[in-house]
């Protein structure tokens, strides 16, 4: 029994021998295992330290960390379009640079938006801190099983960092530091603030920036009132707008679209019937509403509000002109859109028969015109050209181009101030030729004639005359203050009372002086601008209206008298308002060079100008034709069912 029951035992004291023996030899080559991986690291470490990785990571991490120590909500807000709008409050355009941005606040943004970008772009958003490797795990595993990236390795925040703070270029530094922001702003920032920021500052292709700018580019409405299926297909176009371009690839769009909403579905962000309906539904694009008519309104609406913001803050043109493109201002404006395009309309219909073409493509016979409104003195309407297909440029003639005004400048430098010196209407003048002064336009004189006959009749005798007794001093002095910028050293002898003057006046200038007689001779600085705030409706400019008077009271309106009867009986007869009383006068240079009318009402005051940008001469350009043809035609259109109103 003894030998029986030793054997089993003598037969496992073995086994357990092999067991420990393989025991110790598994642990043997894990222990050697582990250090041979410590070596490769320690030795992975030190070449890593001495080809100098581990110094330039800390100093991204530096970089990363003074990024954020600086960084502000400004950041991630530049670049935002301004909007204009007319006298009624109408948009009319986006001041905009290369970016065409309309931000929203996250309260503004639709929770669809947000849970969109959230399934297809970082699916686990609100759980990491800025970087996801599960994400890049992910990214890799798509790319070998189905050959494509469906969702990107990178987080929506480490996007956000690399938009904003960064550039695309592909180095590893740059995504080291990319990461390192994107943490640092985890930090900083909430996730709801991340997600703001991004959806605003995202490309959506087309050169729309932030998803509202993208809902009024694509559908011609605010993202608020698209359709989950529209919503899912904006949210398509970020990730490659290349790609995913709907103008050009709509059916990688479509497909994109299909795809968020699929995530959607599976993360209960949407229910089936939802998922169904949008997948089913059919995206119409509609961008009506994408551009607005640029008019020559815009170039003078442009520049005066750079004026005002340097006005109001001090800073330099450059930057103010930065600021206007870039800062999301609402520049509010007296333009009326309507006069705008009664006004050009007027002179395209009436020059349509000088269709000659300078070298550039451009109309050679030009024209340029104003319309102030007389209660308010502000512009309603400027017109720097003829309409001319595809070609707008930047050089508005009503307030840049400088011309000889002729015999419209008479009334400002000659006539009224004669008025306030002790002449009146029916003072007596001699229109008599001078051997070395001015002959008139007709080259018939009438010898002692009334000072009311000698407006009417635009002689130049009597002008030349009387400026001679005012001296050229005092003349000019009227125009010098009302702002007549271009008035030279040279301009200061007779021939200024003709309109010779070396750089001459802008149909702005012209208009703006006309308008000053029709207001009692209270001179008011024209401008468009009647207000700018920033995005939260801040007052950034409040134009301080700037007016003074230039003439006395009663010599202005005895000018305005005079200038009735140039619409009655003078060189304009026949082109007044029916049923409403107007002032008004010609003016016309050697050879027909320059040609001109200003006039006004009670209401409006226009000044309109004509000629060849290389100034040439044209018989049939005379004062009396081409300038109050348009002038009758705009002002007759704009006063229908005005009550007359006496001067």
């Amino acid at each position: 029994m003894s030998r029986s029951s030793d054997r089993p035992a003598s037969r496992r004291r073995p086994k357990k021998r092999r067991q420990r023996k393989k025991k110790d030899l598994g642990g043997f080559y894990f222990s050697l295992t582990q250090i041979a991986m410590a070596c490769i690291l320690i030795g992975a470490c030190f070449l890593f330290y001495q080809t100098g990785y581990v110094q330039t990571v800390v100093s991204l991490y530096r970089e990363a960390d003074k990024v954020m120590e600086n960084s502000t909500t400004a950041d991630f807000q530049a670049d935002q379009s301004g909007e204009v709008y007319d006298m009624d409050g109408n948009l009319i355009a986006l001041l905009r640079n290369d970016r065409n941005i309309v931000y929203l606040t996250s309260d503004e943004i639709p929770d669809t938006v947000k849970d969109a970008f959230v399934s297809i772009e970082d699916h686990r958003f609100y759980k990491h801190s800025g970087f996801d490797p599960f994400a890049i795990l992910r990214a890799a595993k798509s790319l070998v099983s189905k050959k494509s990236i469906t969702q990107g390795g990178s987080t929506i925040t480490q996007q956000l960092a690399r938009n904003i703070y960064l550039t695309h270029t592909v180095k590893w530094e740059r995504k080291v530091e990319e990461i390192f922001i994107a943490m640092a702003l985890e930090r900083k920032y909430s996730k709801e603030e991340i997600l703001e920021f991004y959806i605003n500052n995202i490309y959506f292709s087309n050169g729309y920036y932030g998803i509202q700018a993208a809902s009024q580019g694509y559908f011609s409405k605010d993202i608020s009132e698209l359709t989950l299926s529209e919503t899912a297909f904006l949210c398509a176009i970020p990730n490659s707008p290349g790609l995913y371009d709907p103008l050009t690839h709509m059916e990688n769009t479509l497909k994109r679209r299909d795809l968020i909403l699929q995530n959607m579905y599976k993360e209960e962000m949407i229910s089936e019937i939802e998922y169904d309906r949008a997948v089913a539904a059919e995206i119409v694009l509609d961008r009506t509403k994408t551009s607005y008519t640029r008019t020559w309104a815009h170039i003078y609406i442009y520049e005066r509000a750079v004026r005002a913001l340097m006005e109001a803050t001090g800073q330099d043109y450059e930057t103010c002109h930065e600021k206007l493109y870039t800062g999301g201002y609402r520049v509010y404006t007296s333009i009326d859109m309507r006069k705008q395009e009664l006004l050009q309309n007027s002179i395209d219909e009436q020059l349509m028969d000088y269709n000659t073409l300078n070298s550039n493509g451009t109309y050679a016979l030009q024209a340029s015109a104003v319309c102030i409104d007389n209660e308010t003195g502000l512009v309603n309407a400027i017109v720097g050209g003829r309409s001319q297909e595809g070609i707008l440029t930047d050089y508005n003639r009503a307030f840049m181009s400088f011309r000889q005004p002729g015999s419209v400048i008479k009334p400002l430098i000659v006539y009224t101030p004669a008025l306030e010196r002790g002449y009146s209407a029916s003072s007596t003048l001699m229109d008599t030729k001078e051997e070395d002064g001015p002959a008139n336009a007709t080259e018939r004189y009438a010898g002692a004639v009334s000072l009311r006959y000698a407006v009417e009749q635009s002689l130049n005798t009597t002008a030349y005359k009387l400026l001679r007794e005012l001296t050229p001093e005092v003349g000019l002095s009227y125009l010098q203050d009302m702002n007549f910028s271009s008035i030279k050293e040279e301009d200061y002898n007779l021939s200024s009372a003709l309109g010779g003057l070396t750089t001459g006046v802008s149909s702005l200038e012209i208009t703006a002086g006309y308008a000053a007689l029709a207001n009692d001779g209270v001179y008011r600085l024209p401008d468009c601008i009647t207000m700018i705030t920033d995005m939260d409706g801040n007052i950034v400019v409040m134009p301080d209206r700037q007016e003074h008077p230039v003439y006395e009271e009663k010599a202005a309106r005895e000018m305005t008298d005079i200038l009735e009867g140039v619409l009655i009986r003078g060189t304009a007869r026949g082109k007044g308002i029916e049923g409403m009383p107007c002032a008004g006068k010609t003016g016309t240079t050697n050879d027909y060079v320059d040609v001109w009318f200003a006039g006004y009402t009670a209401y409006y005051t226009t000044g309109i100008w004509i000629g060849f940008d290389t100034p040439r001469g044209g018989q049939s350009l005379a004062g009396s034709k081409y300038p109050v043809d348009i002038w009758n035609e705009f002002m007759t259109a704009i006063h229908e069912g005005l009550a007359a109103k006496e001067l």
